[in-house]
């Protein structure tokens, strides 16, 4: 069902979302501040497209694709426009302390995320720093298209011929986001951060769009001039292929910088988890397959959801991925990894990741499909339980927005039980340090019953 009212259709519905994983899903976007062009390209700041008959609308607008309230939802609704404060708050100058920085607002590594960092050069008068992660993050300096984009006639592309980045994009969308959800060359989350105070990177495309919240229309919606009813699903797989390829090219990075090992690369809790008598241990229990005991795993979570949605589109495929990645997995199991074999795995798993994502981004989706991706990931939840908490918030995630989809398009007989059986998923994972894979393999056994 179609819904104009100022709520996005579907922000409601991803209110499952544990604290770990919805704090993660604002560490924040930012275009890198070493880029330059020639001459530079100007940022103006998100003031200029306050205007009420542009994007500073209080009540959206239902007869033409842009909602025109687009500012007003990101100021008072979006976290990202909160960022720089956050920088400035006690664990902000707690970290700043222990890091080793003067003041968390004023160093480049945190800027990088928490604000638009760019060259004096390229601020125009109307920038202003502290206004956080805003439009210009995203969508690029504002200056060269800000005029004409309001101009009758002017399009998209004219827009991204003058700097606009293509945000309709899915791949470049993905790409974008995860330069701070994720990290690059530039930008990264690593272990030091992290025992700093800093919360570790969780990111889905679909889930985290959801409780931005969107600020913009979804393809089928009144306005919109395309109909996809199943585009979530579409941008669900688009997210997991771009996250997965740009998590093996930071491994490779990573393996060629300065620090090695960078820890953050691994699973957390199995170091950083409740400890319990021996008789009630999981982790003993189940042993370390491919690892010796006490040297901590890869973290393969960005694998998690993208096997699954491979297998549907390439069983030989997958089959040669899932080699190559267990062999990643066991260099990076190791307490010191041989740096140069870990980056030439973790770069050819990209290059096949790349290779086969276009297999999946033709994959019809629907209703029978999108059925059988949930029975699929549920029916697997034993395997997906034991690759760790980070896993089993992806699969969460994963199961949400697809449920969301085929109960928006399909409608479940059963709806409510399944939505508060996948509610359940997420109720596990609050306590990420005691997280138990009998228990939320349980959960997903049960919604797995509840989808036949």
């Amino acid at each position: 069902m179609k819904n104009n009212s100022s709520t996005p259709r579907r922000r409601l519905n991803h209110g499952f979302l544990p604290a770990g994983v919805f704090f993660a899903a604002f560490v924040l976007v930012a275009p890198s501040a070493r880029a330059q062009t020639s001459p530079p390209a100007q940022y103006t700041g998100p003031g200029s497209c306050a205007s009420t008959t542009c994007h500073g609308s209080l009540t959206p607008r239902s007869d033409n694709r842009v909602l025109q309230n687009e500012y007003s939802t990101w100021v008072v609704k979006d976290k990202h426009s909160k960022a720089y404060s956050a920088l400035t708050g006690a664990t902000g100058e707690r970290m700043a302390q222990i890091l080793g920085l003067k003041k968390a607002e004023t160093a480049p590594k945190c800027l990088a995320c928490h604000a638009l960092d760019v060259p004096v050069a390229q601020r125009a008068r109307t920038f202003d720093l502290s206004e956080g992660v805003n439009c210009e993050n995203c969508h690029g300096p504002a200056a060269a298209w800000l005029g004409p984009h309001t101009e009758h006639g002017w399009t998209h592309q004219q827009s991204i011929a003058v700097g606009m980045y293509d945000m309709r994009d899915l791949t470049r969308r993905a790409e974008k986001c995860l330069t701070c959800h994720l990290g690059n060359e530039d930008k990264s989350v690593d272990h030091e951060m992290i025992a700093a105070g800093h919360p570790d990177l969780y990111f889905e495309l679909d889930s985290f769009s959801a409780v931005m919240p969107r600020h913009w229309k979804e393809p089928g919606e009144a306005g919109d001039p395309s109909t996809d009813p199943w585009y979530d699903v579409h941008e669900l797989s688009t997210g997991q292929a771009v996250q997965l390829k740009q998590s093996l090219l930071r491994l490779a990075s990573l393996a060629r910088g300065k620090l090695w090992p960078e820890y953050s690369e691994l699973q957390c809790y199995s170091c950083h988890h409740s400890l319990t008598t021996p008789e009630d241990s999981w982790r003993q229990a189940r042993g370390y397959p491919g690892r010796r005991p006490g040297d901590p795993p890869w973290n393969p979570s960005r694998y998690t959801i993208f096997h699954e949605l491979f297998a549907q589109a390439d069983n030989d495929g997958t089959a040669k991925l899932d080699a190559e990645l267990a062999e990643l997995a066991k260099l990076m199991s190791q307490l010191n990894p041989d740096r140069d074999a870990v980056a030439s795995a973790a770069t050819n798993s990209a290059r096949l990741v790349s290779d086969l994502s276009a297999k999946v981004d033709t994959m019809p989706n629907h209703a029978a499909t999108t059925l059988k991706m949930m029975q699929k990931i549920s029916a697997d939840g034993d395997s997906i339980s034991v690759q760790g908490e980070h896993a089993a918030a992806q699969a969460a995630m994963a199961m949400q927005s697809l449920f969301v989809a085929y109960d928006r398009n399909q409608k479940l007989r059963n709806s409510s039980e399944v939505r508060t059986a996948i509610g359940g998923l997420f109720q596990e994972l609050q306590n990420p340090s005691a997280y138990e894979p009998a228990k939320f393999a349980a959960r997903m056994q049960q919604v797995n019953a509840l989808l036949r």
